[in-house]
């Protein structure tokens, strides 16, 4: 059985006071940016934060699909019964690393944001000639853009991304963490930005960062339960 989906859906439910944090300012401007007129009808106003955020997470799909292919050939080189192995480890260090993040124990983490840094130079201009956004696709088209935001979090998720097999496998990998953070991203716009100061209770991120190190944790162990049951369920003889 594959939680890689859930487990990324987790990682992104529980980076919610990394998520305020990162892009509360954003999506709080982006809010106070449409009319006046629009933000007081609750209906268009929430689809408007839907066609961000849905263009937000299909860039990180994309993003997802293209570190999938790298994935595969990962597997190939280093042969499909350990490598497979392997993979699995690693994507359990970046989980734990995620998690030592947000408890605010690894703070260096957040320098793998360079790596994006060249590529937002040239995508920042962009996403500033859109303004004011005034229509549902221009909505999901700066939200393509505001994905590829340098962000620690969702470039050490990718780097995870590199464990699966496949563009269709990583795209929804990073889809699933996309999702995870939909609802953290979505309450900041609507509450426009005031959950902020909730993001920086020193004792939350510890709480938080904890349960993702668990699940990193936790994906060592599922593997090795496998392995142990399919040796005990095997026939005997049988390799």
């Amino acid at each position: 059985m594959d939680l890689s989906l859930p487990l990324a859906f987790t990682v992104g439910l529980f980076s919610t006071l990394h998520c305020i944090g990162m892009c509360g300012g954003i999506i709080g401007a982006l809010s106070y940016g449409l009319p006046s007129t629009l933000r007081q009808n609750s209906m268009k106003f929430m689809l408007f934060l839907l066609a961000y955020n849905s263009g937000r997470i299909l860039s990180y799909a994309a993003a997802g699909a293209l570190i999938g292919l790298l994935g595969s050939a990962l597997l190939e080189a280093l042969g499909p019964g350990q490598g497979h192995r392997w993979l699995q480890w690693f994507a359990a260090l970046i989980m734990v690393l995620i998690g030592l993040h947000i408890a605010g124990w690894l703070p260096r983490l957040a320098q793998v944001e360079r790596i994006g840094a060249p590529l937002w130079r040239w995508l920042e201009p962009l996403g500033r000639r859109l303004m004011p956004v005034e229509s549902i696709p221009l909505a999901v088209v700066y939200g393509a853009i505001w994905g590829w935001l340098p962000c620690g979090l969702v470039y050490t998720m990718l780097i995870s991304t590199a464990t699966k097999v496949g563009p269709v496998n990583g795209a929804l990998y990073m889809a699933a963490f996309g999702l995870g953070t939909l609802p953290s991203v979505m309450a900041t716009g609507l509450l426009a930005g005031r959950l902020y100061r909730y993001a920086q209770n020193p004792y939350l991120k510890v709480g938080v960062g904890s349960i993702i190190i668990l699940v990193g944790l936790l994906t060592l162990w599922y593997p090795a339960l496998l392995d142990v049951t399919a040796y005990q369920q095997a026939p005997l003889g049988s390799e």
